[in-house]
């Protein structure tokens, strides 16, 4: 829950309102009874919110240029540009090979690929009815920072986390 969570603190910090000063305390952000569910003591709190300053303060604002040239229309001078929508969807899919034989998978299973990525289950399982010998496969990217893993178009995928 509380990975979950910080994944999408951290997704909310990417939709900060003004250029001046983006940053909003997670405790503006949350009513006190998300706060109280999330659970997290005092210096969590604190280390969660200095966390989150530094990655909004390294995180460039797209100027009005950049945002004109990629969509083709001008903008006005006091319309601020947008931040990125959907962190993580920026990433195209992994194509590969599992090295050795994939019979199936459940959470914790690890799959290394022949790029040299290893990527983990987090959820989702499957026993497939006949051992596929080192399948092609893709990781896709989804919102907020979530990979899928697809053996198969036909079977359903695997939520994993990159290792390596």
């Amino acid at each position: 829950m509380r990975r979950y969570l910080l994944s999408v603190l951290l997704a909310a910090s990417s939709f900060a309102a003004t250029a001046q000063d983006r940053f909003v305390p997670v405790e503006q952000r949350l009513s006190a009874a998300q706060l109280a569910e999330v659970d997290l003591d005092a210096t969590q709190l604190q280390t969660l919110n200095r966390v989150l300053r530094e990655a909004e303060a390294s995180t460039p604002v797209p100027t009005r240029a950049a945002v004109a040239a990629n969509t083709g229309a001008p903008v006005p001078a006091n319309v601020p540009a947008p931040a990125a929508m959907h962190l993580g969807l920026e990433e195209g899919p992994v194509s590969a090979r599992v090295v050795g034989d994939v019979a199936g998978w459940q959470p914790g299973t690890v799959f290394t690929l022949d790029n040299g990525q290893q990527w983990q289950v987090m959820k989702g399982q499957m026993k497939l009815r006949k051992t596929l010998q080192a399948p092609q496969i893709e990781v896709i990217p989804g919102i907020a920072g979530r990979w899928f893993l697809q053996v198969d178009e036909d079977l359903p995928k695997a939520r994993v986390f990159r290792l390596r």
